[in-house]
């Protein structure tokens, strides 16, 4: 059976990638993953099953990602959905934060899912359909300390999202965004862990009173790839067990 639709998901050997990559191919999304770690992602790629593609890429070399994107295109005949969630974080005090230091966080959640935006756009023109996600956080909307970079990219992101989508929709393109709370993955189980008062405050302001689940974010994408999202475009969609309006 031929899978119905074709979808990118960066950073998908791991976490919410991989857990997104998961929700595609149990609904018949044929998925390539996209990531550094060519172990991680051989290891994801074996899990997820023959409607899975692994392609070991860096991000970062903007250079490349146009003939990324063309080989992808030529050897799938057509790109449904991109699914941006590829990003890095750096938890620092904003006086210790150097330039370099700030333009890496930019270059990687900014740069490179602009860059892959544009190119996968360009496909999806041809085709006059298609689908973008891009991956936002709660740090976008809060004053979260000693984020500074990871917040102004996110910020960025949900930027993006709108624009993007006042611009591609009337052309059959919708771009969503996704603002996950506080899931439990490795990365956030390591930053909580070490930090009891940090972990009790964010479980005391979330209503539902517990971590999401990677799970969550998964669901949430496969829902803005369907068509039961078919009039929905320019949203960011808050999967945060209420914590941004909990006291």
């Amino acid at each position: 059976m031929t899978p119905q639709k074709i979808a990118i998901v960066t950073g998908g050997g791991s976490g919410i990638g991989l857990a997104i990559a998961q929700k595609f191919v149990a609904n018949q999304i044929f998925t390539i993953i996209i990531g550094r770690d060519k172990e991680k992602l051989e290891k994801a790629q074996a899990s997820l099953g023959e409607l899975c593609a692994a392609i070991s890429f860096d991000l970062n070399d903007l250079s490349q990602i146009p003939a990324l994107v063309e080989s992808i295109a030529q050897q799938y005949g057509k790109i449904d959905i991109l699914v941006n969630n590829a990003g890095i974080n750096m938890k620092k005090e904003l006086t210790e934060v150097s330039d370099e230091d700030f333009q890496r966080i930019l270059h990687t959640n900014v740069s490179s899912v602009f860059a892959m935006s544009r190119e996968v756009v360009k496909q999806m023109l041809k085709q006059k359909s298609g689908v973008i996600i891009h991956i936002s956080s709660m740090a976008a909307m809060y004053g979260l300390p000693k984020v500074i970079a990871y917040t102004a990219s996110k910020s960025a992101i949900e930027g993006m999202t709108k624009a993007m989508a006042s611009e591609l929709s009337p052309l059959g393109i919708r771009v969503n965004a996704i603002a996950p709370g506080f899931i439990a993955t490795d990365m956030s189980a390591k930053a909580l862990n070490n930090d009891p008062e940090r972990k009790q405050k964010v479980l005391s302001r979330t209503p539902m009173g517990y971590l999401g689940e990677t799970a969550d974010i998964g669901e949430a994408a496969l829902f803005l790839a369907s068509d039961g999202a078919k009039y929905i475009t320019g949203v960011s969609l808050r999967v945060d067990g209420g914590n941004a309006i909990g006291f």
